[in-house]
């Protein structure tokens, strides 16, 4: 347990019951990531009014430069692995019927709604303020969980859905632990999350 003892365990509990109650809310794709963007926004702030110091939350503007080349390691890799799937054949047609990839809106989405109400909501809620606040293994559950009802809405295996997420919220939060910046876990994130969206994009037009 850390230095805020419950406040932790309650944080994340209250994270998974947003994540189950937001698709359901009558606001729009645009509604929807702008909320969980503020929600990113209001537990930074919630958590400085609690004494957390921006050291602590991987804010700290001195721990930028280590931010980027962590997160552009990281970032490089994953688009690297991307692009080496793509010269595969059969890896190729196995990303093409991924789900997502006749998105009317694509633009929107890797421009919008991945870097915003993902990448910038997600990061700064789970390891700038679950990280410290929680704890590995709390704040890599939560992240798993926080993926069940997107999961049930997309039709994706729910149980591994939460075990991947999981793991990779681990992975995010050795990066952000590492770099001392939620900068790095976030270049990563948002190389996974816009590059396969693109890489199925890419591989879809050259099956066509």
């Amino acid at each position: 347990m850390t230095r805020f003892g419950v406040a932790g365990p309650a944080v994340a509990a209250a994270a998974v019951l947003w994540s189950a109650t937001l698709p359901s809310a009558p606001l729009g794709a645009h509604g929807r990531t702008w909320a969980s963007a503020g929600l990113g926004v209001c537990a930074v702030v919630a958590a400085r009014a609690s004494g957390m110091n921006r050291a602590e939350l991987g804010l700290d503007p001195a721990r930028i430069p280590s931010g980027l080349r962590w997160g552009a390691v990281a970032a490089g890799a994953v688009l690297g692995g991307y692009a080496i799937a793509l010269t595969v054949p059969a890896v190729r047609d196995r990303i093409a019927v991924s789900a997502g990839a006749g998105r009317d809106d694509f633009w929107t989405w890797i421009t919008l709604h991945i870097p915003v109400g993902t990448v910038l909501a997600e990061e700064l809620l789970f390891r700038g303020v679950l990280t410290p606040l929680a704890g590995s293994a709390v704040h890599a559950t939560a992240f798993g969980l926080w993926h069940v009802r997107p999961a049930m809405i997309a039709g994706d295996n729910v149980a591994g859905t939460v075990a991947v997420t999981g793991l990779s919220g681990l992975g995010f939060d050795w990066l952000r632990r590492r770099s001392g910046s939620v900068l790095a876990p976030a270049l990563a994130h948002l190389a996974i999350n816009a590059g396969g969206a693109a890489a199925v994009r890419l591989a879809t037009s050259r099956r066509g």
